[in-house]
């Protein structure tokens, strides 16, 4: 197979991602897949083994639930993959599908907790406000909560009795507090540990009658988990000795937790029991564990990969739980661990290194988004195409990743953008000086935040990069705040203190946007008419003051925000960024 139709076929695998399942009915399961060439959601019927295609949307489709009592299937219908739309329910075993609620505007999702009474909680934002509303079955919608901060409905009690939000209402998203209240809006309880140490309720315990709630706390400065009674306020943390992101479940019965716990790019999980105290490792391959879940039994089924082999669904019960239709996904390299000494402590990245040729290699930095995210010894069909055209890619988990701890993650404040910058800097130093990466030939390139560092970084440090690829990126956080969803508002208060009028100067020195007339290396931006995470009109402004000083760029815009859930328009987007490396920094020797 040519390196091409190599790489093409990697997004045309078909993949899933781990089923889920109903609390009371355990063997209806339900799960997203790209087998159509779109990410749809999906029926499966355990007892006969049957499947069955629940949506078909042409931009896809990104959330789902199924109630605890198996009926019902529920996902949320934005209008052109905007992000903003309203939720739809179907009978489990097909059927019309009608709106979960069918008197509210639509706004941008927040969650959805449901009840085994057909009770649902539901989290809407828009017009400046997070609203969380109670829906049942021919009732009017009654509204449960409201605050300008950002807010969402982390789950409910099986018996629709508790439901937990969690919130910024004391001013930083980042790191938000927990209440708890009842179907009337009263409050039960809260948990707020003051700034800097958020508490996120996960799920209550899956049992009917049982109020403990799982969360996760940062008293220590990382997450651990956290057993709490709301109507007591009996609180139970569990020590973990080793650092890293953390995610916890509740075992079915209740009596034990299952910690997916990411640790320098890879993934352990132990079962954690709540009588004895005891922590036990699972016996996993190495690798990345996206998700985890208990089933009935005590096993684990949960979704692997690595860099090297493409995901599968297993169980630790030494089974594979599901098959992926179609061929398989060819493999790819394996990555390698480097450790690079920065100004603000030991930074880890990792490297894949192409097949062919000699280092140094021409190289591409692929920066991760959000910045509360991490890059991991996973399977990435992107990644996997930048190695086969022969580059080397880096991927650093600068200062504001997860995975290494809260003083990491937070080491953000003050100079956003520019401390991330420092550490890429860093790392690049190091795999030129190592002979790895030709400082002729490197390449920086991201998506969504790395996008933003990336036009960050060509106006800052100029000399450093032969070329720049920039997909969803912020431009300017001034006019992105100004049109972007009320979430993304929420968070750039809390990262850049404030608002724009509030922190103007943070705002301005933080934005590629004032560094535009020092951009010296040519540049490719993709981006989505309809985001609004990374709305258009910022990025567009951006672009005409590159044009404005002459500087070498092309704009590619695509129809919707999440083209990574439509296969076709990912594999045309990576074509354009590999043949605009070629062009610029293959080309050019």
């Amino acid at each position: 197979m040519k390196a091409e139709e190599r790489w093409q076929a990697r997004f045309r695998a078909s993949r899933m991602t781990l089923p889920s399942w109903a609390r009371l009915a355990p063997n209806r399961s339900i799960y997203r897949s790209n087998a159509t060439g779109t990410w749809e959601v999906y029926a499966w019927d355990r007892v006969t083994g049957a499947t069955r295609q629940v949506t078909d949307r042409p931009r896809g489709t990104a959330y789902a639930a199924v109630d605890p009592t198996g009926q019902w299937i529920y996902w949320f219908a934005d209008t052109e993959g905007d992000e903003f739309g309203v939720w739809w329910r179907q009978p489990f075993n097909g059927g019309p599908n009608e709106p979960v609620a069918p008197d509210l505007p639509p706004g941008q999702p927040g969650g959805i907790a449901l009840s085994t009474t057909g009770v649902a909680a539901i989290t809407m934002a828009s017009e400046g406000t997070f609203k969380v509303y109670l829906v049942r079955d021919g009732e009017p919608t009654k509204l449960l909560y409201e605050h300008g901060e950002a807010a969402w409905v982390a789950d409910m009690t099986l018996d629709g009795s508790l439901i937990a939000i969690n919130h910024g209402e004391y001013g930083d998203f980042r790191h938000p507090a927990l209440r708890v209240i009842r179907p009337n809006g009263h409050t039960v309880g809260e948990l707020y540990d003051g700034p800097t140490k958020g508490v996120t309720g996960l799920k209550f315990a899956p049992v009917v009658g049982d109020r403990r709630l799982l969360a996760l706390h940062e008293r220590r400065e990382r997450h651990e988990p956290l057993v709490w009674d709301p109507v007591t306020g009996e609180q139970r943390e569990i020590w973990l000795k080793d650092s890293g992101d953390l995610d916890a479940e509740w075992y079915d019965d209740g009596r034990g937790l299952l910690i997916l716990r990411d640790h320098r790019a890879r993934s352990y999980l132990h079962r954690y029991d709540l009588a004895g105290g005891g922590l036990a490792l699972l016996e996993t391959p190495h690798g990345v564990i996206d998700e985890a879940v208990p089933r009935p039994g005590g096993h684990v089924e949960y979704s692997w990969s690595s860099a090297s082999r493409p995901p599968i669904i297993r169980s630790t019960n030494g089974q594979v739980v599901v098959n992926h239709s179609g061929p398989p996904a060819p493999p790819s390299v394996p990555v390698e661990d480097i450790d690079v000494d920065g100004e603000g402590g030991r930074i880890h990245a990792l490297i894949s290194k192409p097949e062919v040729g000699s280092a140094p290699y021409p190289t591409v930095f692929l920066l991760h988004g959000g910045p509360t995210a991490h890059d991991r010894d996973v399977f990435s069909p992107e990644v996997a195409a930048w190695v086969d055209a022969g580059f080397a890619v880096v991927r650093v988990n600068y200062r504001g990743s997860t995975g290494y701890g809260s003083a990491w993650r937070d080491a953000l404040h003050g100079d956003v953008g520019h401390i991330e910058l420092a550490d890429v800097a860093a790392v690049r130093r190091c795999v030129v000086d190592r002979g790895i990466a030709d400082e002729h030939r490197i390449v920086l390139a991201g998506s969504g935040w790395g996008g933003y560092l990336t036009l960050l970084g060509l106006g800052t440090q100029p000399d450093l990069w032969a070329a720049g690829i920039a997909a969803a990126p912020i431009a300017c956080h001034q006019t992105a705040y100004e049109d972007e969803a009320e979430s993304l508002r929420a968070y750039h208060r809390a990262l850049l203190g404030g608002s724009p009028d509030e922190q103007p100067a943070r705002y301005a020195g933080s934005s590629p946007i004032t560094y535009a007339d020092q951009v010296k290396s040519p540049l490719l931006i993709l981006a989505g008419e309809d985001d609004t995470r990374c709305p258009l009109r910022q990025i567009e402004k951006y672009v005409a003051k590159l044009a404005d000083h002459g500087r070498d760029h092309e704009v590619y815009t695509y129809d919707a925000i999440r083209g990574s859930l439509v296969v076709a328009q990912r594999i045309a987007q990576l074509t354009l960024q590999l043949d605009f490396a070629r062009k610029h920094v293959l080309d050019t020797l």
